[in-house]
């Protein structure tokens, strides 16, 4: 199963305006592309000096940027799920990855896909949308690949790439790995399981990854799911229907493994590479730790069902002789290659829509699952409390908005679900039936009519939760991290509690929860938190 090289961008957007096109008077088009694991590195964001990312900061500047915007769950389901149906976490218990609450969800709640085609749209979906593929709640479901390949192998199982020093590379054939794809997995004999060492698309299924040079060479999936969605537009255009659609494209990249084409990597030399400032002895007044603490196993690797982030820090500096700058350095290369790739296939997308005549008359909406932590706080992973794990790239362009605009008011993914509902003027409600959750997030829309509304219905902050492995869903048993325009407050099943004061703390380095000054200040955060949860 090959397929013949060419790059084709898309690119996650979301889209708020008027449903009626000024022209035609029909329904907006939705194109919704969500970019996994993406923090808030596209240049439009200024998460990080040397992203390159053209095409996101083109779609940034030509819509409206939602700054301070960020994800409701640090982990790929329960945030994805709580996306698509506009039900927070906390009103489904949906916390991590576990199958009998997502089943629920969808069995009880209306999706979007399920919305809109319920509003005479047609469904057309390719890529990670929802955690798993769902074809059945699409009416069109483009490529049937494993997103997260190609996969280093051994000849029978897929592997960490045998580049990655151990014991980094220990952690697997996922999250233990990064390279260009020049680097073709070679293995030492003892190594080699059976068959066909080298890249594959997936091991499980027998599936090989060609890869002879850079213009000799299978498409990744992003590649792929991008050329789906281009041909997909383009095939739309040429027809004479005038059905309007929703779209949605998934990419997985920056998702681990970071594996990306070379060029990638060559833009951004490790020599010449910016860090994120770490502070010494950041972590020592936070109390992460504390509540999810590291177990060692026998087998020398850091363990434990929820702290990922702080294992692979642990693992990363070690398997770079203790040297964490240098451990940083080789990931971030590999973050950034992937994220200037993904950057390239949502160019094609919006390229492909651009030079259609569906150009006027599509909304079109950019974001992530959740962002990613870079050592920080000595933690390497997504799902923390703190602003590198919650903030997300959020863009919204629709007809008739102003382009350039900025919104810094805090929002989140909830919001995604009633927002277009609201500007596409989709009739019934997100339930299939009395078991269902009511929506839990608010419209956009007073803020696409004005940057600072005095009618935003919605709350003051974005409420995150920390996902879990673990199977106890009580609510009094998670972690919720509170973000407005000044504060961000971070409560703990434990009763420990962090206060972060952002005009001049705005990386969250100094813990004010324990200062006298601000008590009046938490308490009135943390009953906003219980009121949203409680509610």
């Amino acid at each position: 199963m090959h397929y013949k090289i060419g790059f084709i961008a898309a690119f996650a957007i979301l889209g708020l305006a008027d449903i009626q096109c000024r022209n035609t008077g029909q329904k907006p088009n939705v194109i919704l592309i969500v970019i996994d694991d993406l923090n808030d590195y596209p240049g439009s964001f200024g998460g990080h000096p040397q992203a390159y990312t053209p095409n996101i900061d083109r779609l940034a500047h030509s819509g409206v940027r939602f700054t301070n915007a960020h994800c409701n769950i640090g982990l790929c389901n329960p945030s994805r799920n709580s996306l698509f149906t506009g039900v927070y976490p906390h009103q489904s218990l949906n916390f991590g990855p576990d199958r009998s609450t997502t089943q629920a969800l969808y069995k009880n709640n209306k999706t979007l896909m399920e919305l809109f085609s319920g509003n005479g749209y047609y469904v057309l979906g390719s890529g990670k949308l929802l955690h798993s593929k769902h074809p059945e709640l699409w009416d069109e479901w483009g490529v049937d690949v494993n997103n997260y390949g190609p996969f280093a192998y051994n000849g029978e199982s897929q592997v960490g790439h045998p580049s990655v020093p151990l014991p980094f590379r220990s952690i697997g054939d996922i999250d233990g790995s990064y390279a260009p794809l020049s680097d073709v997995p070679e293995f030492s004999a003892g190594d080699v399981k059976g068959e066909n060492p080298g890249w594959v698309y997936s091991g499980r299924e027998g599936l090989p990854f060609k890869y002879v040079d850079e213009d000799n060479r299978d498409l990744t999936p992003d590649e792929l799911h991008a050329e789906w969605a281009v041909n997909k537009i383009r095939a739309m255009d040429a027809g004479s229907g005038d059905r309007p659609f929703f779209m949605g494209v998934g990419f997985v990249r920056p998702h681990t493994p970071l594996y990306a084409p070379l060029r990638f990597f060559d833009m951004f030399p490790l020599e010449n590479l910016q860090l994120q400032v770490i502070r010494e002895g950041d972590v020592n007044d936070t109390y992460y730790h504390e509540n999810y603490p590291l177990a060692r196993t026998e087998d020398d690797k850091w363990y434990t069902n929820t702290s990922k982030g702080r294992a692979y820090s642990k693992m990363l500096t070690a398997s770079y002789n203790g040297n964490e700058e240098e451990g940083l350095k080789h990931f971030l290369q590999a973050y950034l290659a992937c994220v200037a790739f993904v950057d390239e296939q949502v160019g094609l997308v919006l390229d492909a829509l651009n030079g259609s005549r569906f150009k006027e008359n599509t909304i079109v909406i950019l974001t992530s699952d959740h962002g990613w932590q870079m050592g920080q706080k000595q933690y390497l992973f997504k799902n923390s409390p703190w602003s590198n794990s919650t903030r997300i790239p959020f863009i919204l362009k629709a007809p008739g908005m102003k382009p350039g605009t900025i919104i810094d008011h805090p929002v989140s993914l909830v919001d995604i679900y009633p927002t277009l509902t609201d500007i596409c003027s989709l009739a019934g409600d997100n339930v299939k039936n009395s078991s269902g959750f009511p929506l839990g997030g608010f419209s956009l829309k007073p803020f696409m009519e004005d940057p600072d509304p005095d009618h935003w219905e919605g709350p003051d902050g974005a409420l995150t939760a920390i996902a879990t492995d673990v199977v106890d869903y009580e609510l009094a048993k998670q972690t919720f991290s509170y973000r407005t325009k000044n504060y961000r407050f971070i409560m703990y099943p434990d009763g420990q509690e962090e206060l972060y004061k952002l005009d001049n703390d705005p990386n969250e380095w100094i813990n004010l929860a324990k200062e006298e000054a601000y008590l009046e200040s938490k308490k009135d955060l943390k009953n906003k938190i219980l009121k949203m949860i409680r509610k």
